[in-house]
């Protein structure tokens, strides 16, 4: 990089290494709740169950119930529960570890009661999630601005969901902006555009074909200049290119990290709940190449097919984050898997 890149690395790190000493008062009161009120009532994380539960909850506890509750719990009921889960999209390594446990169980503790066996059940699903149960994506004031990076590829909903984290965090107190990190498509810039001014959400953009990881450097700096609590950097997704992507994907890490020694602090790869195992595919091309700190499920408000949460939190230990359930801004919620767990038996 030219000598004027050099000289700004270096007085990042300096700039963040005297932010660390500072007391951290004067950061707690820049990121107090500026509309509190909006916080407790109008933006409720709740808001994901309300949507999703809707659409799925009735398919999955309907069939559920006819297989516990039938008169035996027997193979015949096992290979149900089998095609219940495959079904539903958990994947055929999750649903033979889930069967592999359950059926262990059932014969140690040699269980007859359906209602035993389907609180035993709903356990073992809870378990399956415990990586996100641990996953908080908290944000740190220590290491402000704090840097998400969005990874996925096109179609998934990457430029949505970063507007709408930057409008969750926003409504949390936090002072946010969004990067148009995707220099190849004019609608994805201009996409941020629309909706950052229309949320009051500030949106740092290049021109179209610039180079990403520039537009990424500078958005840094910018968001350090307007001291920034949050920046949310969206990129490109070009899936028939793949090599390229994960190589530029590489890049920006390294420019995030040059630039803020601890960032980026969140790497989020977006996936989309409706296609399913594919799903599992593209984690496993992001998450071998860039480390992957958690993910966003997006157009669960679209599918019955909930099952692949379990597949991405069991099988490549990624923690699931935030959830996307619909087109308003306010159709996004962190994840919660006690919540979602419980919402689908119905357990008197």
């Amino acid at each position: 990089m030219c000598n004027k890149k050099k000289n700004f690395f270096s007085s990042l790190k300096s700039f963040f290494k005297k932010k660390n000493q500072n007391n951290t008062s004067e950061n707690k009161k820049k990121t107090c709740l500026k509309d509190s009120s909006s916080n407790s009532s109008n933006y409720k994380i709740s808001s994901f169950f309300n949507s999703y539960v809707h659409s799925t909850k009735n398919f999955f506890i309907n069939k559920i119930n006819s297989i516990f509750y039938a008169p035996k719990l027997d193979e015949q009921m096992l290979k149900e529960l089998k095609n219940l889960l495959l079904s539903s999209d958990f994947g055929i390594t999750a649903t033979e570890k889930i069967l592999h446990i359950f059926k262990k169980h059932i014969k140690r503790k040699n269980l007859i009661n359906s209602k035993k066996a389907i609180i035993y059940f709903k356990n073992l699903l809870l378990n399956m999630l415990v990586v996100s149960k641990d996953k908080r994506c908290s944000i740190s004031e220590a290491k402000m601005p704090f840097i998400i990076l969005i990874i996925g590829v096109n179609g998934v909903g990457k430029t949505t969901v970063a507007t709408k984290l930057a409008y969750y965090y926003k409504k949390l107190g936090y002072s946010t902006m969004v990067a148009a990190g995707d220099t190849y498509r004019s609608a994805a810039i201009d996409q941020l555009m629309d909706l950052g001014a229309l949320h009051g959400i500030p949106v740092f953009s290049k021109p179209l074909g610039s180079d990403p990881a520039s537009v990424v450097f500078d958005a840094i700096k910018e968001s350090i200049k307007q001291k920034k609590n949050i920046l949310i950097i969206d990129t490109a997704g070009r899936l028939h290119n793949k090599n390229h992507l994960i190589q530029e994907l590489q890049k920006i890490n390294r420019v995030i990290n040059k630039c803020h020694p601890t960032a980026p602090h969140e790497i989020f790869l977006v996936l989309d709940s409706g296609i399913g195992q594919n799903s599992i595919e593209q984690a496993r091309v992001f998450s071998s190449n860039l480390p992957v700190t958690g993910s966003i499920i997006t157009k669960l408000d679209g599918t019955a097919k909930g099952g692949i949460i379990f597949s991405i939190a069991h099988e490549l230990t990624i923690p699931i984050c935030f959830v996307g359930t619909g087109d308003k801004i306010t159709d996004f919620s962190s994840f919660d898997s006690t919540k979602f767990v419980d919402s689908f038996f119905n357990i008197s």
